[in-house]
């Protein structure tokens, strides 16, 4: 299309701070070609993101190279069509699943019970699961040096919730879902983290932290951690998440930011 036709946005300096869809000018009663493009493949790596299935055994290869042990479950859910018409099934194990769970936790019989255990969920994007969870399980352990955390349980056709019978059955103090959020037409890839204290079957969303938007374009991977790590040890301090535990972690990492310049300033008197 000829530039002559298109008309410029005077808003088109703002984009630059910006993936929103702003300032994309115009041609005619129309978008120009490029952006309108652009938006068609962002749709369709949405739509991808929600059915792709997860790539369970590159993830749990990756996890044991990494030195973590590893479940494998399924939810009530037989297949993706059930488990985006019927959410309730994504949030009950299916019954092999739960037997397999019941197993593993007999034959630890005689080990003490984690503090913590992961789950890595498909949730609505898989591509969120394969991509982020295991950089940020990497960044948050290296933080978690007197933990004793479980095996990593990788939960396909998974819902939020899937977690509390997980951590029940395990009977790990606290759980944390690492899921594919909700994918967005600039984010198909986003990871969202759910945190609960004393997970069981019933726990409500007033019971859980929430970190959202992890990815490297989103909330970076070390940023994630340390929000992550605080709430996982004010959770284990207090015995509680949810409306009771307010995130604080940002005045943390400020304080500490600060730190050296105000002992250089002191050390200049």
């Amino acid at each position: 299309m000829s530039q002559d036709f298109l008309e410029k946005n005077p808003w088109s300096a703002l984009r630059q701070f910006t993936n929103a869809r702003i300032a994309l000018g115009r041609a005619g009663n129309s978008l120009p070609t490029e952006p309108l493009l652009a938006f068609n493949l962002s749709h369709a790596q949405a739509r991808d993101a929600v059915h792709h299935p997860l790539e369970v055994e590159p993830l749990h290869e990756q996890l044991r190279a990494n030195g973590f042990t590893t479940l494998d479950v399924h939810s009530a859910a037989p297949d993706r069509q059930h488990y985006l018409r019927r959410p309730d099934l994504g949030r009950r194990l299916a019954d092999e699943s739960r037997a397999a769970l019941v197993e593993t936790l007999r034959a630890q019989a005689a080990t003490e019970a984690p503090e913590v255990v992961f789950v890595i969920a498909d949730g609505l994007s898989a591509f969120a699961a394969s991509k982020q969870s295991i950089p940020l399980l990497q960044a948050v352990c290296a933080k978690l040096t007197d933990w004793n955390i479980g095996p990593v349980v990788v939960a396909r056709q998974a819902r939020v919730a899937l977690g509390d019978e997980i951590g029940e059955l395990l009977r790990t103090q606290l759980v944390v879902m690492l899921i594919g959020e909700r994918p967005g037409l600039s984010s198909p890839d986003s990871l969202g983290i759910y945190l609960t204290y004393a997970p069981k079957v019933g726990c409500s969303d007033a019971q859980r932290n929430c970190i959202s938007n992890v990815r490297p374009e989103g909330l970076s991977y070390a940023g994630a951690a340390h929000k992550l790590h605080y709430l996982l040890t004010r959770a284990r301090r207090l015995g509680l998440t949810g409306v009771g535990l307010k995130d604080d972690s940002d005045a943390l990492l400020e304080a500490a930011t600060q730190t050296p310049a105000i002992i250089a300033t002191s050390a200049t008197k």
